[in-house]
């Protein structure tokens, strides 16, 4: 059951409970940034009482999301590839995908990777902490 509850909690704690406002302005401000993270962890007192697993499941979500540190994590892992396939930062920065890949992938990739970042440090966070 724990690791459902931690999949739906990420769900229902990253996109039932965030706002409209929090989504568009949490990359920009500490404050919206902050302010969802801390909805966000709201769902996870179902999951565990542990303060130190609720502050890196708040704590982490609110820096990851704030800098969208997804686009970094995508970026960093495509520079395994062979030289004539990496791309240079500048090129990649809006989603740690090249120009050449087309919008609408490279966002829900990006997306993704930050969903799959968050659940990771989250199981982490409740099964450690």
């Amino acid at each position: 059951m724990t690791g459902l509850g931690i999949l739906l909690a990420h769900l229902a704690g990253d996109y039932l409970l965030q706002s409209h406002w929090m989504a568009t302005e949490k990359s920009k401000r500490w404050w919206p940034a902050w302010a969802h993270a801390l909805t966000y962890g709201l769902p996870f007192l179902l999951i565990t009482q542990s303060p130190a697993a609720l502050a890196v499941i708040v704590g982490t979500h609110a820096v990851i999301d704030r800098y969208r540190l997804a686009r970094h994590l995508v970026w960093a892992k495509n520079q395994i590839a062979p030289r004539r396939f990496r791309q240079p930062w500048a090129e990649c920065s809006a989603t740690g995908y090249p120009a050449e890949t087309p919008p609408w992938l490279a966002v829900w990739l990006m997306i993704i990777a930050d969903n799959a970042l968050h659940l990771l440090i989250n199981a982490a966070a409740v099964t450690w902490l």
